[in-house]
């Protein structure tokens, strides 16, 4: 399935973000996220000057080294490209977010330690599905194949974060009923 077609129209921006997972041999896991801007025109900008077409506007990267409960054991921000000579200063703000864990309360941990002007708007956003990568990298389908369904109870009293966050994993569906029926909510 697709979008319907289009209007007509002209492609004028494009907007790269790449995030990759990655287990370290020392156990902990690397989360490494990178946003690239290009215009398909050439530009005059106010400090870069004259710019053609498919230059980097932004490209910017991060990785984020986390524990196996999320929290942020190290984070290395750099800026390759952007417009203005103070973007590459912000990198040592990150590091304020050394200790806190993904999960609830990443948002109001990120814009604690890097909101408004002590960080970078670009890096900043890339922060959001780098988290959502960390889940899919670190909390994802066990290695054996097998999941906490009818064959394998799931025996946790504890609920996983990733119920009732969305409509699949809603707690009175069937997706929990299968998988996880000790925090099955629904009828039956």
């Amino acid at each position: 399935m697709s979008l319907p077609s289009p209007a007509p129209r002209r492609h004028l921006h494009t907007r790269t973000i790449k995030c990759e997972g990655f287990e370290r041999d020392d156990g902990l896991f690397d989360i490494e996220a990178q946003i690239v801007d290009q215009k398909t025109y050439a530009v005059d900008e106010p400090y870069r000057g004259h710019r053609k077409p498919g230059m980097h506007v932004h490209d910017m990267q991060l990785r984020l080294t986390l524990d196996r409960a999320m929290t942020v054991r190290d984070i290395a921000v750099i800026t390759n490209h952007a417009p203005y000579e103070a973007c590459p200063g912000v990198a040592p703000a990150y590091k304020g977010l050394i200790g806190a864990k993904i999960g609830g309360g990443w948002r109001k941990a990120v814009a604690e330690a890097v909101g408004r002007t002590k960080g970078c708007t670009h890096i900043t956003e890339l922060l959001l599905p780098a988290a959502t990568v960390a889940f899919q990298t670190i909390g994802s389908w066990p290695k054996d194949g097998t999941f906490a369904s009818e064959e394998r109870p799931d025996t946790s009293a504890e609920k996983p974060y990733f119920i009732d966050g969305c409509r699949s994993w809603a707690s009175d569906g069937p997706v929990v009923k299968r998988l996880f029926p000790l925090h099955y909510r629904g009828r039956g």
